[in-house]
């Protein structure tokens, strides 16, 4: 029992490291759990874990060699990764400079389904930073362990990801008194963009 759960233990760990900073997609989950719309927050937090449970399988399945084998793939989608987080940065921007487009007869603006789910698998498969902390880095871990213990361990990188994504998405309502007034969503909105502006800048420039 002991030599399942510390492999379980340490992944979990691990994966928790990776994932609790602030970033794009952790961004976004967080506005959209502060909008309290269940319906679209269960298929974007599954999204979000399920892409990682996907990653990380793969790089203990040694994809990771594949990845690195294409410096090509990874230069597209870092050049698509930065465009797109620049210009959700801008939307960002505007929705913090120009309260009218945050509010619509008094309710603070919602995002949609299609939107959401489109906006959420752009944030996680178009980061090359992705792939390099999950296949590579994560699959690498994992492949440290025995043979059975790495399948441990990457199931506690994965759990990670489902608890992180979950308590973000469904916890961010605890905070929903702060964000009453549509002031407090323009300051939200004003670190997001920063946050997204900045990554995309970063990646743009190839770090």
């Amino acid at each position: 029992m002991t030599s399942t759960f510390l492999p379980v233990l340490l992944g979990l760990a691990t994966g928790l490291s990776l994932i609790i900073a602030i970033g794009s997609q952790n961004a976004f989950v967080l506005r959209l759990g502060l909008e309290g719309h269940n319906r679209v927050i269960v298929p974007v937090v599954a999204i979000c874990a399920v892409s990682d449970a996907v990653l990380i399988l793969a790089g203990v399945l040694g994809l990771g060699v594949v990845v690195a084998a294409a410096p090509v793939a990874i230069i597209v989608i870092r050049v698509l990764g930065s465009a797109f987080l620049i210009i959700y940065g801008l939307v960002a921007a505007r929705r913090a400079i120009r309260p009218g487009a945050l509010v619509v007869s008094g309710v603070v603006a919602t995002t949609g389904m299609r939107v959401a789910v489109v906006s959420v698998l752009a944030l996680t498969w178009l980061n090359p930073h992705v792939y390099l902390d999950t296949v590579l880095f994560l699959g690498a871990v994992a492949n440290q362990q025995g043979a059975t213990e790495r399948w441990w361990w990457a199931g506690g990188a994965i759990a990670a990801s489902f608890v992180w994504f979950s308590a973000l998405g469904f916890g961010a309502r605890l905070l929903r008194p702060m964000f009453a007034k549509p002031a407090s969503w323009r300051v939200l909105d004003a670190v997001i963009a920063v946050v997204m502006i900045a990554l995309g800048v970063r990646l743009a420039l190839g770090h």
